[in-house]
């Protein structure tokens, strides 16, 4: 009885993977009788959709279920009537049934319903990846291209998790419009083709980021108005990348200066491959760490600002301008 419980903000990652075992499991045959979607933020309509799990395939292939929306999982959203019901029912759920549940936060482990479904399904997290996670995007980078068939050189790898960052849904289209270049051939993709085909000019704020740590006033002016005024960039998502960058650089710093080693500043300041602490080190070499703290200060300050509702590109041209100066 394979279940599974996804969850996360990354819609268009749990989409695919809803898709793939569409692809892998059903009978195109008797799609229409084997295929159910639920919502799943009312009790009715859950239990709907597991009775329906609870039902052998018609004709060939699986059963797969989709309870979407699922709210009963989480803090506050299951009582232990519903629990009790529903282990009950996934027990008796068949080989030949696939019961996928999606929501938006993981179950809640304090409620009994929460560990229920934690101890039947195979919970995975489809979240958008932070753009100052390099590892995590490049992990993203190499799981769709491996789907799509795509071969990628390392350089390409990380040209792509850099333009594309974490969003799955444009990733997947530049990998389809890489699939398609490639054609029949199984040769690998290297960094020119990429930016050949893929649109890698676009500004990112971590590029901002690395201008407002070189003191570079100009750049950074810049790349503010093209995040804002041509890319439609949120300004509150702007502070939160730039904020988790800085973050880093300071954490890098400060330890690098207590005379940590690699291992120990990648471990706490959650860097996948601390191969990459050197150099995130380089960057941070000429820079004090007493300025890395007065750009996260200045940063909280631009954060509450916008949230108060004062004027975005003002707000943020001013904290740049005052960062660069430091």
């Amino acid at each position: 009885m394979p279940i599974y419980y996804f969850w996360g903000d990354d819609d268009f990652a749990i989409q695919q993977e809803i898709g793939y075992l569409k692809e892998t499991y059903l009978d195109n045959d008797w799609l229409q009788f084997n295929w159910g979607r639920f919502s799943g933020d009312k009790e009715e309509s859950l239990l709907e959709g597991i009775y329906l799990a609870m039902t052998p395939p018609f004709g060939g292939g699986c059963r797969l279920v989709w309870i979407y929306n699922t709210i009963f999982f989480q803090e506050n959203s299951g009582g232990g009537e519903l629990a009790a019901e529903m282990q009950k029912y996934l027990k008796q759920i068949p080989e030949t049934t696939h019961l996928v549940f999606t929501a938006t936060k993981k179950p809640d482990s304090r409620l009994k319903i929460g560990k229920l479904i934690s101890q039947y399904a195979q919970v995975k997290e489809f979240s958008i990846i932070p753009p100052w996670q390099t590892e995590r995007l490049i992990k993203r980078v190499e799981e769709l291209a491996a789907k799509k068939g795509v071969k990628l050189s390392r350089e390409a790898v990380n040209l792509l998790a850099n333009s594309v960052g974490g969003d799955t849904r444009s990733l997947w289209q530049e990998l389809e419009k890489l699939s398609i270049y490639r054609g029949d051939s199984c040769q690998t993709i290297g960094e020119e083709v990429v930016k050949l085909l893929v649109n890698t000019t676009g500004q990112t704020s971590i590029q901002l980021a690395q201008a407002i740590l070189k003191g570079d006033s100009h750049s950074a002016l810049k790349l503010v108005e093209d995040l804002m005024s041509n890319k439609n960039e949120n300004p509150l998502k702007m502070v939160a990348t730039v904020v988790g960058q800085f973050r880093t650089w300071c954490i890098v710093k400060a330890m690098t200066e207590e005379g940590y080693d690699e291992k120990a500043i990648a471990e706490y300041a959650e860097i996948g491959n601390p191969k990459r602490v050197y150099f995130l080190r380089q960057e941070v070499r000429n820079v004090s760490t007493k300025k890395l703290k007065k750009c996260l200060e200045t940063l909280l300050e631009l954060e509450a600002d916008l949230k108060i509702g004062k004027e975005s590109i003002d707000s943020w041209e001013t904290a740049v301008i005052k960062m660069c100066n430091l």
